[in-house]
């Protein structure tokens, strides 16, 4: 089982945290307007999956921020800011912050299976039931060619890593 930590407290997830050489398993996010988001909307691009417990703390919303700015120069890819978060939240956050190369999306839905598919739904610890901090990189064929599970939730992930798989 994956382990991550929060604070130097350990924290499980659910599942196995998804591997590099894998096929990228299907989901169905949600965006602003409700509708849905699956892996189908990224097929052709490289898909950053930025992942992340809640826009509301500092740590998430800088990893948001950095990947806006350095998302704003690569072509052919999609970043997906992915968290529990409710859409309506997401979509203040990055209409206020000026976030535009970023795409917002919820997995709050009791039917996802999305932080189980991808390892990272926290199972116990004070943030039980939200997503650890994680960057998957998925390249236009979808399949796994990066991932980060970031060791510390506080702290944030290493992006010029990230990016450096998509070249």
């Amino acid at each position: 089982m994956a382990k991550t930590a929060f604070k130097g407290n350990p924290v499980s997830l659910a599942g196995e945290f998804i591997q590099v050489g894998a096929q990228a398993p299907d989901f169905t996010l949600v965006k602003g307007d409700l509708g849905n988001y699956t892996l189908a909307d990224c097929k052709g691009r490289f898909t950053v999956l930025n992942i992340f417990p809640s826009l509301d703390t500092g740590v998430c919303a800088a990893s948001v921020r950095k990947f806006n700015q350095l998302a704003a120069g690569k072509d052919n890819t999609v970043v997906l800011a992915v968290s529990k978060d409710l859409p309506f939240a997401q979509g203040r956050f990055c209409t206020s912050e000026g976030i535009e190369n970023v795409v917002p999306l919820s997995d709050y839905r009791y039917t996802s299976d999305f932080g189980e598919k991808y390892g990272v739904l926290m199972t116990d610890g004070p943030l039980c039931g939200l997503l650890a901090r994680a960057v998957v990189v998925i390249n236009p064929e979808g399949k796994i060619i990066y991932t980060q599970l970031v060791p510390e939730i506080v702290e944030e992930p290493n992006y010029e890593a990230a990016l450096a798989a998509i070249g």
